[in-house]
Order: structure tokens, then sequence, then C-alpha cells
């Protein structure tokens, strides 16, 4: 059986040609012009992955996202304005997954909805041990558990978006190895992704403001002008 999406928008014109787009990667694609209309449609027809605009009429995507984790555990990807920073920020908070700035790539959409896809298939209880799943990352204070999508700080979970995850497991995996902006997008987006350097500034950026929200002194990750950015690399103790 196809994996079933839940496309939610206002636009028309997104509603078709991003339906197109996933219809011809093999999706089931179910359209809804308006988060009401969306909240009946996905409680009476459950869905793999949802995807929502924030700026709706009747319901806008924060409520749905609100309504919709009553109910589910179904991954959601928010679309945004550039003007939507406070929404996007509250809506990842309430448990989305992921997010896309408009006006934005179909092949960027595709491969997060992959990713999310994939994250999902891992989804395993904490007794399980994941078969032929990566293994935990460790650097000092920082865990990684890639097969649960699981990052910690000193013990304190930080919620982080697929793609954000992926990066700070790309500059952990070696600390002091600095990774060029190039790099960094094939390690979070996969090859043959296009997108602009400044992304991934911006997504370190957030990376930044997530790690010092459960720690004011996070200085990991650290920016080689003109180059790229590194993981720190710690200085083994003596004896």
């Amino acid at each position: 059986m196809p994996n079933a999406i839940a496309l939610v928008d206002d636009d028309r014109n997104i509603l078709t040609s991003v339906s197109i787009a996933l219809e011809a990667e093999g999706f089931r694609v179910d359209t809804y012009g308006d988060g009401a209309e969306a909240l009946r449609g996905i409680t009476q027809k459950p869905v793999d992955l949802a995807i929502l605009d924030i700026k709706m009429p009747r319901m806008d995507g924060i409520e749905l996202l609100s309504k919709l984790r009553e109910k589910t555990s179904t991954p959601i990807i928010f679309l945004t304005s550039k003007d939507d920073e406070v929404d996007e920020v509250l809506g990842l908070r309430m448990g989305a997954d992921d997010y896309i700035t408009k006006p934005f790539s179909q092949r960027l959409l595709i491969a997060r909805i992959r990713a999310l896809l994939r994250r999902r298939d891992l989804d395993i209880t904490p007794d399980e041990k994941p078969e032929g799943g990566e293994e935990i990352i460790q650097r000092g204070d920082l865990i990684l558990d890639p097969a649960r999508h699981k990052c910690t700080w000193r013990g304190d979970l930080v919620d982080l978006t697929v793609t954000e995850f992926l990066l700070i497991k790309s500059l952990a995996y070696r600390p002091g190895l600095v990774k060029n902006r190039d790099q960094l997008i094939d390690a979070a987006y996969g090859e043959h992704i296009y997108v602009d350097d400044r992304t991934i500034d911006s997504h370190v950026k957030r990376l930044r403001k997530k790690f010092r929200a459960v720690d004011a002194e996070f200085a990991e990750i650290e920016t080689l002008y003109g180059v790229g950015y590194r993981y720190r690399e710690r200085a083994k103790r003596a004896g």
C-alpha cells in the first residue's frame, strides 16, 4: 500500500502542483483547503504524514496541529512563510516534526517526507535494540540515538527536526573535523538536493539556540568563517 499524505493549504495552486508531484512519487494524497476540513478528513481517513500550511482561514496550522496531536503522533511538516518564525517555533514546540519555508523546492519537500517516514519506520520501544541500526553517538555531554531520533545534552532532551538532527550528527561524528556547507547540505538533505548556503547557516543558528535553551554555556558548534563548521574537540584528561 502506498504511503498516504494529507496536504493542507488554502492555496489551490500549491494543492494542485504538490499533489501531482507527490502522486508521481507513488504517494496517495488527500488535499484539504482549510484546517477544519482537514481535521474532519484526517480523523475519518488517517494518513502516514501531514503537510500543514500555517496561515489558513477557519482553523490555522497551529490549531490543527494541536488538535491532531491529541489523537495521533503522525509525522507533520509545516509550510511557513519567511515572516512566520514565531508561529514556526511554537509549532515545533507543540510537536511538528519539520518545516519548509515557502517558496520551496518540491524535490526538497519529497526528500523531507521520505526522511520522516524512515524515522517513523525506525520508531521502536525503549526496550528494543534496533536490528542493524546505527550505534548511539556520545561526545561528552552529547548523546545522539539515530534509531530513535533522540538527542540529549547533559541529560536534557533537545527536540530537533530531522534536518537539525542530521546536521549535529554529521558534525559530532568527527569532532575537530571541519565540514564545509556543501558537505553539511549533503548530510542533511542528501546528494542532488540544492539548497542555498544560507539555509545551512540558519539551521546552525537554530541548533545553537535549541542547545542554549537547555544550557546557556553551550559552545560546541564552532564557526570557521569562510570555511564551515566543526564540533569542538575536547582535550583528553590526563591520567
